[in-house]
């Protein structure tokens, strides 16, 4: 009895521990990039399509994300790459990219209630929604974006899906 109550306290510190990562900090955009590599609607819906083949030629694409009150020093950045006929995600973590490309790359940051309302799919928080009304700043390809609105949606879903804390910046 003793030993299964030692592996159920063990699996809820490791499930706080995971919970405990702060939101959108290095552990968080690890995470997020597993999570991007299970969505069929991001690993299918961007395949082989223009968004994912609009790199730059460097062979992937780059999303760094920010929440306002964290300011932009604390970004976060996942790179996408057009891989085995998937658009996959295979890099989560700190800034690699000091210099993002604007006909390519994203930046997008909002306070911590317009991701939290995002993540959410509330409506008037969609993708659509979200930059229409301003709750999603952004800065990249606009064009584009809007091209691929589905999956966009789904990314924002996704942000919702990844645990985070957001008591405290990275």
């Amino acid at each position: 009895m003793k030993h299964t109550l030692t592996l159920a306290t063990l699996a809820l510190t490791l499930s706080a521990q995971a919970q405990a990562a702060s939101f959108m900090g290095a552990d968080w955009a690890k995470a997020a990039c597993e999570a991007w590599n299970k969505s069929a609607e991001l690993t299918g819906g961007l395949a082989g399509s223009a968004w994912a083949a609009n790199n730059a030629g460097r062979g992937y694409k780059v999303i760094q994300l920010y929440r306002d009150k964290c300011g932009e020093a604390s970004r976060v950045e996942l790179q996408i790459s057009d891989k085995d006929g998937k658009a996959l995600c295979t890099y989560g973590g700190k800034v690699k990219t000091a210099s993002l490309n604007a006909e390519v790359d994203y930046l997008m940051y909002a306070t911590d209630e317009d991701w939290t309302c995002m993540g959410e799919g509330k409506f008037g928080c969609g993708a659509m929604g979200a930059m229409m009304t301003g709750k999603l700043k952004f800065k990249g390809p606009k064009g584009e974006a809007m091209g691929v609105m589905g999956p966009f949606d789904s990314f924002l879903l996704l942000t919702g899906k990844v645990p985070g804390d957001k008591s405290a910046c990275p």
